[in-house]
């Protein structure tokens, strides 16, 4: 199979045929394109996620904590605590190790989230440090919000712009060579995105407003969330790309690259569906949290990319559009 996630077709067959949920207390259980699991605890909800950071070789100590919180806050929950596992190639050194740990206290700590506990360990499993982090949140039950909730009529949102993880891990990790190309100022500025990745804030802002559904946009870029969205909730959709917000940062990268923006990483980004769009879309700018509406939920089951004058089908997503920036870099 590709690098990357597992497609999802292929997921469904191997992976989630095989899981039964059998417990009463299990709210969300494993499902395409849903960011959480979610136990009921009474007047409380507990949601917890997991993710590995694989596809980054720089700062990412904080994009591990942002990226399990930001599945938290998708949920409309706030999330508590970290679980962190690293698994660092031999020949690490200890201040390899000391450095990436100083990374995660200070991203959990600006999220207001502890660090409860994990695993660190060496081994010839991997060529390359991986972080697995497994985040928990606490969410009051009328709250909760679900990837597979979106209705017809809902329009759908994303804040900040697509890309935003992509552009910087794409500028770290190949500095040398866009400094060459585009100088240092460009690439240092896209290299300060990696400061964009949370949506903790607007997913406490649009679960507490009331939406029907949230989805941070990961893998797959803004297309694939379309899809995963759509996929959960047995809906079609349709977005407008002259609307879809993008850094010239990103454009530019994307350009040197031959990728898509909307195929591209995009942690920092998340999308929502709601019936007030406008309204929300006003209260989260209010809060210093740009936002755009991009199209809307529809009832017949297609999911389309408008164009101009030319419309499109959004198919599952395949390999993201970093990997390919990886492999053409080396």
């Amino acid at each position: 199979m590709d690098i990357g996630k597992v497609p999802n077709s292929i997921l469904n067959e191997i992976v989630l045929n095989k899981i039964k949920v059998n417990r009463k207390e299990i709210l969300i259980g494993p499902k395409i394109g849903e960011d959480c699991g979610a136990v009921d605890f009474g007047k409380d909800v507990c949601v917890l996620t997991s993710d590995p950071i694989t596809g980054a070789a720089n700062e990412i100590g904080h994009l591990a904590v942002h990226v399990s919180c930001n599945d938290i806050a998708s949920s409309g929950a706030e999330p508590l605590g970290l679980l962190v596992t690293i698994l660092a190639p031999g020949g690490t050194q200890k201040e390899d190790i000391e450095s990436v740990m100083l990374e995660i206290a200070e991203a959990a700590n600006s999220l207001n989230v502890d660090v409860i506990g994990g695993h660190t360990e060496i081994t010839t499993a991997v060529n390359r440090m991986v972080i697995i982090s497994t985040a928990v949140g606490k969410v009051q039950r009328d709250k909760l919000v679900t990837t597979s909730g979106a209705q017809a009529g809902d329009d759908i949102i994303v804040t900040k712009s697509s890309g935003i993880e992509g552009t910087a891990i794409i500028a770290h990790d190949n500095e040398a060579e866009l400094v060459d190309r585009l100088g240092k100022d460009f690439v240092e500025r896209a290299k300060a995105f990696i400061k964009r990745v949370s949506v903790v804030k607007e997913g406490l802002i649009a679960g507490a407003f009331g939406v029907n559904s949230m989805h941070d946009v990961t893998e797959g870029g803004i297309l694939g969330a379309v899809w995963e969205i759509s996929e959960a909730s047995k809906t079609g959709a349709v977005i407008y790309k002259d609307l879809v917000p993008v850094e010239k940062e990103t454009l530019k990268i994307c350009e040197i690259y031959g990728i898509d923006y909307l195929r591209l990483i995009s942690s920092g980004c998340m999308m929502i569906t709601c019936k007030r769009g406008p309204e929300l879309v006003k209260k989260l700018n209010s809060n210093g949290i740009k936002a755009t509406i991009i199209g809307k939920v529809t009832g017949d089951g297609e999911r389309k990319l408008v164009c101009g004058d030319r419309v499109l089908g959004i198919g599952e997503s395949g390999t993201d559009e970093l990997y390919k920036t990886q492999i053409n870099s080396h």
